[in-house]
């Protein structure tokens, strides 16, 4: 019998890999994507995609959806509090593990680890440690595709906002930028690829400058 994992779902490019990884390892039965909302506009936190977007990629990926809400600037206990109440309940339901995207950042791992731990499951990690510049590469190799939602300009220029994720992409970052931006340089949403019955049908619209820093590309449905 697969053991019953929830998935911490962005909407990101990282995400998407993920769980393709988790679920072709034949293990796992991906009951859930558990994504934080921020509750005042609606939209995937940090991300910025709106949350009917995040409702097309569930449905094309075929796994029911779960939305945390978060108010804007929630404090950390706040979002721990809207979090350990999603986990509990789907932890009576006989979910044992929680699946991430996370790459190679130490302290946010065991963050994870240690707040499943406190409620008793388990954390996954299916791209951990794995060399990036070769990650982004399969990534594109495997025929997914993504485009940059979120840009931080104090690291990047804010001209990457909105680009697709693809081999000109990476090729025009600059040296010192993880390919995959773990760091926080650029976030991203990831509408085709293998894990996908359809592409997740959308336009872009223009992009905002956010606390003079964030350039954010708008995604709107069609």
């Amino acid at each position: 019998m697969k053991e019953k994992v929830l998935f911490s779902w962005s909407g990101g490019k990282d995400s998407g890999f993920a769980l393709y990884e988790l679920k072709k390892g034949g293990s796992f039965e991906v009951v859930g994507l558990l994504t934080t909302v921020t509750e005042e506009y609606d939209r995937i936190s940090m991300h910025g995609v709106r949350s009917e977007l995040l409702a097309q990629q569930a449905e094309s990926l075929d796994i029911p959806l779960e939305k945390v809400y978060i108010p804007p600037d929630a404090s950390n206990e706040k979002y721990e509090t809207a979090m350990k109440a999603a986990l509990l309940w789907y932890k009576d339901r006989g979910v044992t593990s929680v699946g991430f995207g996370d790459l190679f950042l130490e302290d946010l791992k065991v963050y994870r680890e240690k707040r499943l731990a406190e409620v008793g499951l388990n954390a996954v990690f299916p791209l951990w440690k794995k060399d990036t510049k070769v990650l982004s590469q399969e990534f594109i190799r495997l025929g997914f595709k993504a485009v940059i939602t979120c840009v931080d300009s104090q690291v990047i220029e804010g001209r990457f906002s909105g680009r697709e994720y693809d081999e000109q992409f990476l090729s025009e970052l600059p040296a010192h930028i993880d390919p995959c931006g773990e760091n926080g340089e650029f976030h991203s949403f990831v509408y085709d690829g293998p894990i996908f019955k359809e592409p997740v049908r959308f336009k872009k619209g223009g992009v905002v400058i956010r606390d003079k820093r964030f350039y954010f590309c708008e995604l709107v449905t069609v």
